[in-house]
């Protein structure tokens, strides 16, 4: 067992305090000063806090740290890291000589009175590795599932500890930091839905691993990173939003996929209740589709994130099996805004097959009315019957005899429509059949897919691609 492991939080305070070149200030906001009284609680302080302070009143905080429309945000975090960094680092100039300078942060809204909120907040950390270089920071968002606001504070206290104690000690893995940061803090306390890691030192770090491996540890069920790979936080990225979602394996993406999209989305933005300017369009990933021998291959992901994002999307990695744990949790979010579902005609065969919902007491009704009692609406992509050859759509959709008063009910209340305009020439397609092709070295695969996604498969020899060797002359 790792040291990590074996070490309390208040023996990784004091191995913290110890160190005689790590030296820094504490800034937190809403849920009291429960980090660094960890720090001071373990003995030897004196040696590495400078400071610690807590703006609480709003007026005090804008003099601080500027105006900002919400206070628990990322926003008004990064504007505590600029601002205790900044004094520590321009101030104390002679210790900065010898000392590896940091500033932690937190702005958290904890469990009120009359436990009417979701606890929640944000809390990072800009450090130095070396003395004299220049700052890294990692920054993260959690959600607080306490029942008191007392436990809450507990586990913050604990989280800030973790956290600069993996950033000073834990940085040679992605799975030891990991390890560091959630010690003593299992899911059903704590859930870290988002993380952020950059600078100098963390320049090896991808964020979209990261947000990866929070899923892949049950650390949250669902993280989002936009077409520059940034890492988003998925309730502040889609609060109050119209979301287009597409899931798939997108192993490459095809042609279909963009037409689908293309068409989908034109067909969505026309829905009266729809802003397109409020809009985000959402691919999504589940762990499943990631997994191959019972492994998830950070490789096949990140060829995958970076092919949806050269072509501009919003990729999100999510637990949720099943489409009516999706909707649920995305309807949480935008808080009744429109969604809305891309989807082949075979996948909504899939939603209506009753085996899947054996483990809801109420079965299949049950997950249609967690999932479909929302405000969504399912655009199905048609496909070739291989057993006619004929157009199978929504329309001529088979269901089973009992289920059919059900189809119907969602049909009638516009919560299923065909897609109208697609490209018949494209129908053929299936993505593993254009998988097969590129590991066979069967170049005809370049015509089932968008020629940028040809280009970046072949530069970066993705899904198993191979160039051809150079002949001599």
């Amino acid at each position: 067992m790792s040291e990590g492991r074996r070490l309390t939080t208040e023996e990784r305070a004091l191995k913290v305090n110890l160190n005689p070149d790590i030296y820094g200030s504490f800034a937190e906001i809403g849920a009291g000063q429960e980090v660094a009284a960890n720090f001071f609680k373990a003995g030897g302080s004196s040696g590495t806090i400078a400071y610690t302070h807590s703006a609480y009143d709003m007026k005090m905080s804008d003099t601080l740290y500027g105006e900002c429309k919400r206070y628990v945000c990322e926003e008004r975090l990064e504007q505590m890291l600029d601002k205790e960094y900044s004094t520590i680092h321009e101030t104390l100039t002679e210790r900065g000589k010898t000392s590896r300078f940091f500033a932690f942060a937190n702005t958290v809204e904890s469990l009120n009175y009359h436990k009417t909120n979701q606890g929640q907040g944000w809390l990072g950390l800009r450090f130095q590795h070396e003395v004299g270089a220049e700052p890294n920071e990692v920054i993260i968002h959690v959600k607080m599932h306490d029942n008191s606001n007392k436990r809450q504070q507990e586990a913050l206290g604990i989280l800030g500890v973790n956290l600069i104690y993996a950033c000073y000690f834990a940085q040679t893995n992605i799975d030891e930091f990991l390890d560091a940061l959630t010690h003593r803090l299992p899911r059903e306390r704590m859930e870290i839905d988002m993380i952020r890691a950059s600078g100098p030192d963390l320049g090896h770090v991808d964020n979209r691993i990261l947000a990866l491996n929070l899923v892949k540890r049950g650390c949250t069920d669902a993280t989002m990173f936009d077409q520059t790979g940034k890492v988003l936080q998925p309730s502040t990225a889609l609060y109050k939003k119209n979301v287009l979602l597409m899931r798939g394996r997108f192993r490459p993406m095809t042609k279909i996929h963009v037409d689908m999209i293309e068409n989908g989305s034109s067909q969505y933005f026309q829905e009266e209740e729809v802003d397109q300017d409020n809009t985000t369009i959402l691919l999504e990933l589940t762990l499943k589709d990631l997994t191959a021998e019972g492994k998830i291959s950070a490789k096949d992901f990140i060829d995958r994130a970076e092919l949806l994002g050269s072509m501009g999307h919003t990729v999100m990695i999510s637990n949720y099996l099943k489409h009516y744990k999706m909707i649920e949790y995305l309807s949480g979010i935008t808080r009744g805004k429109k969604i809305g579902v891309l989807l082949g005609v075979y996948n909504l065969q899939t939603i209506f097959e009753e085996k899947y919902y054996d483990t809801l007491n109420g079965g299949l009704l049950e997950a249609f009315g967690r999932g479909f009692g929302h405000n969504v609406k399912m655009f199905v992509y048609p496909a070739i019957n291989p057993e006619s050859d004929d157009l199978y759509t929504a329309d001529n959709f088979k269901v089973p005899e009992k289920l059919a008063g059900l189809f119907q009910f969602m049909k009638a209340s516009d919560k299923v429509a065909c897609i109208e305009h697609f490209d018949n020439d494209l129908l053929h397609i299936l993505s593993d059949h254009v998988l097969s092709k590129i590991r066979k070295g069967d170049m005809s695969w370049e015509n089932d897919v968008p020629e940028n996604v040809a280009k970046a498969i072949k530069y970066y020899e993705l899904f198993g691609h191979v160039k051809e060797p150079i002949k001599a002359e």
